[in-house]
């Protein structure tokens, strides 16, 4: 296991470590199990672009509904952040990384402040532009959860689960925060969305696909169900 794997999991050398006769733990799926740099960097990029996405959406959002700027900087944060550390704190991996590395919360205070800046100078983002930013974020998150997930040596109900609380937990809390009932509540396909795109990583996975090829087929899936939804008014059946 390289060293980069502190950017999706930590704890992989302590298998190294153990004393003769120690027990291992569960092992992960073959093609999974030594990952390379480039699966690492395909993690870090993903998880980066959804932070930035979702943190410039839910300070736009913010901003719009009058927020002031440490307002805006909150529910910006609060909208990127707060999937990635439910994911990992299910996982187990504590404390999470955007409190191990600056990086996450840097991203994130760009993205408010981005956001902010430009609502501020008037400048109006086409609601079918955010529509795209927004399943583009989704689908990155998704991703990123089943990624771990897998990394974890989870199985398939684990991995579509914990990458669809990635996606949503965010949006969740930051439309709570603004007074708005959530976004996947009234949008039938975006947490389904995001469920697919997550176990299309598993699969990908247990086709023995390489990590990168896995992650680039679940983001089409989930962003690509997401843009098609909203696109064509697709909905989920309800009863009344």
């Amino acid at each position: 296991m390289p060293a980069e794997r502190d950017e999706a999991a930590t704890g992989a050398g302590a298998v190294d470590a153990a004393p003769a006769g120690a027990r291992e733990p569960a092992r992960r799926p073959s093609s999974w199990a030594r990952r390379g740099a480039h699966a690492t960097l395909a993690f870090t990029v993903a998880d980066i672009v959804a932070t930035l996405l979702f943190a410039f959406e839910g300070a736009r959002l913010a901003a719009v509904s009058g927020l002031d700027l440490f307002g805006v900087v909150v529910v910006g944060c609060v909208s990127s952040m707060v999937g990635g550390i439910l994911r990992d704190v299910l996982l187990g991996d504590t404390p999470p990384f955007a409190f191990r590395s600056p990086s996450r919360i840097i991203v994130a205070l760009l993205g408010s402040i981005g956001a902010f800046a430009l609502v501020a100078a008037g400048a109006a983002a086409p609601d079918d532009v955010i529509a795209v930013l927004d399943a583009l974020g989704l689908g990155l998150f998704a991703i990123t959860g089943a990624e771990k997930a897998l990394e974890f040596g989870s199985n398939g109900w684990v991995v579509v689960i914990v990458g669809t609380l990635t996606s949503v937990g965010g949006g969740m809390t930051r439309d709570v925060l603004l007074g708005h009932v959530p976004t996947v509540l009234t949008s039938s396909i975006y947490a389904s969305a995001a469920a697919a795109g997550a176990l299309a990583v598993y699969l990908g996975a247990k086709a023995r696909l390489t990590p990168a090829v896995a992650m680039t087929i679940g983001f089409v899936v989930c962003a690509g169900l997401r843009i098609l939804a909203i696109a064509f008014g697709w909905q989920l059946p309800r009863v009344g």
